[in-house]
């Protein structure tokens, strides 16, 4: 959208394309936040010292 513009171009080349940077960061937040939180049991396995009472299969 603003790739076309002078001032645009200009913010760039003085201050570096930050709007890049920020999705890139995004990006990278994301990948680790989906490592991190990705579960470490078996699908349909109870937490470490829970039972599977109160637990209703999904639909």
């Amino acid at each position: 959208m603003f790739q076309d513009t002078p001032i645009y171009n200009r913010l760039i080349a003085e201050r570096g394309d930050i709007p890049a940077q920020v999705r890139g960061e995004a990006q990278r937040l994301g990948q680790e936040l989906e490592r991190v939180m990705r579960p470490r049991h078996r699908p349909g396995s109870a937490w470490p010292g829970q039972d599977n009472a109160g637990l209703r299969p999904r639909t």
